[in-house]
C-alpha cells in the first residue's frame, strides 16, 4: 500500500478503547511512516494522549451539528486511504463513511452490536480468536498489519502522579490495593456489601488497605462498602482518567468486575482478579495471562444483554472464592 492513510474509529468507551490499542500498534509496527489517527468522544481521549502509536486524536463533538460538520471536514480533508470501524455502531460507521475513505473495513452484521451498520463498510469480516483484542487486530490485520507483540501504550503525566501520592499522604496510605465496585450494567456487578467483606478478609490476609475507586453516580457504591466493612474500612477516591491510571499502577492488586478500570489495570500490569458472570472471560476478561478471573456461571448462561439488576452468576461468586483468587494472583506475581 503506498502512502496509506488510516483513520481507525472507535469512539468509546474506557475498555473497549483498550482493547483495540494493540491493532493500532499492529497498524504502526507494520507502516511506521504512514498516517494513523484516531477518531474518539473527547471524554475518552485521554486514554489516547500520547500514544506514540499515532498520528493524531480527533475528538468527534456530537453536541451541535457543527461540530459534527467541522469533524467531517477535517476527516475529508485529510484523504484517508482505510477507515477502519472497531466499534459496529451506526454512529461509528457513519464517520467512517463519512470520512471519505474509498476502503471501510468493519465487522459482519451476525457480529456487530447493530448489524445495520456493516452496511456502511466496503469489507465485512468475522472476527478470529477469543478475546476482544484478537477481534480487533482481525480488522488490522486485513488492513494490512503483521502480527506482532501486543502492547497498551498508555501514559501517565507526572502531575498526575504527584496528585495520587497527595491524596493517598492525605489519607495515610501507604501500600493499597484497589476495588473498584461499580460498572456499565448491574447484571456485570457484584454487591457492594461483598467487596466490604472482601475488604475485611483482605486486610487481615495483607495489612494493607484498600482503596474504593468509583466513578460518577456511583457514590452510593462507595459508601456502601465502606459501611459492610466494619472496623477497618477502605477509603473512596473519586478520580480522573489520567490519575486513575496512576493510582492503578501503584496499587497492589485490583479487585473487579467486567468494566473499564479492571481493563485499564491489566494493561498497565497491575495484577487483577476479575469478577464474572455473564460475560464470558475468554472475550472479555484481564488480557494479561497472569490475570484471574472468577467465574462459577456455565456456558447457557452467558449473555451480553445490559441487565438491571444483580444475576445469578455474580451472586453465586463468594466473598471466599475471590480471596482465594488474590491469593493465587499474588503468589503468581511474586
Amino acid at each position: 500500500m503506498s502512502d496509506p492513510r488510516f483513520l481507525l474509529v472507535r469512539l468509546g468507551s474506557l475498555g473497549d478503547i483498550i482493547h483495540t490499542l494493540p491493532a493500532a500498534a499492529a497498524l504502526r509496527d507494520t507502516f511506521p511512516d504512514a498516517r494513523i489517527d484516531w477518531a474518539v468522544e473527547p471524554k475518552w481521549a485521554r486514554l489516547l494522549e500520547g500514544n506514540p502509536d499515532l498520528s493524531e486524536v480527533i475528538s468527534l463533538d456530537r453536541k451541535s451539528a457543527g461540530g459534527i460538520l467541522s469533524t467531517v471536514r477535517k476527516l475529508r480533508a485529510a484523504k484517508y486511504t482505510c477507515a477502519i470501524d472497531f466499534q459496529a455502531l451506526y454512529k461509528s460507521a457513519l464517520l467512517a463513511f463519512a470520512s471519505g475513505a474509498p476502503q471501510r473495513i468493519g465487522f459482519q452484521s451476525s457480529y456487530a452490536r447493530e448489524g445495520l451498520a456493516a452496511a456502511f463498510y466496503t469489507d465485512r469480516l468475522n472476527p478470529r480468536g477469543a478475546h476482544k483484542v484478537d477481534h480487533n487486530l482481525t480488522l488490522a490485520e486485513f488492513a494490512g498489519a503483521q502480527k506482532a507483540t501486543r502492547r497498551f501504550p498508555l501514559a501517565i503525566r507526572a502531575e498526575d502522579e504527584e496528585m495520587v501520592a497527595r491524596e493517598l499522604t492525605a489519607r495515610s496510605i501507604g501500600d493499597f490495593f484497589v476495588l473498584n465496585p461499580g460498572g456499565g450494567w448491574v447484571s456485570k456487578c457484584w454487591p457492594a456489601e461483598r467487596y466490604g467483606q472482601l475488604h475485611q478478609k483482605l486486610f487481615e490476609q495483607f495489612g494493607w488497605r484498600g482503596v474504593v475507586s468509583y466513578g460518577p453516580g456511583e457514590e452510593n457504591l462507595s459508601r456502601d462498602v465502606i459501611a459492610a466493612a466494619g472496623s477497618r474500612p477502605p477509603v473512596a477516591i473519586s478520580l480522573g482518567l489520567g490519575p486513575l491510571m496512576a493510582m492503578l499502577c501503584r496499587a497492589k492488586f485490583v479487585v473487579s468486575a467486567d468494566t473499564g478500570p479492571l481493563h485499564m489495570a491489566s494493561a498497565l500490569g497491575t495484577p487483577v482478579v476479575g469478577l464474572y458472570g455473564p460475560t464470558d472471560p475468554s472475550r472479555n476478561g484481564p488480557y494479561s495471562r497472569e490475570d484471574l478471573a472468577v467465574r462459577n456461571a456455565r456456558v447457557s448462561e452467558t449473555t451480553y444483554r445490559r441487565g438491571a439488576s444483580y444475576s445469578a452468576a455474580m451472586l453465586s461468586i463468594t466473598v471466599d472464592q475471590v480471596v482465594e483468587g488474590v491469593r493465587k494472583r499474588m503468589r503468581a506475581h511474586r
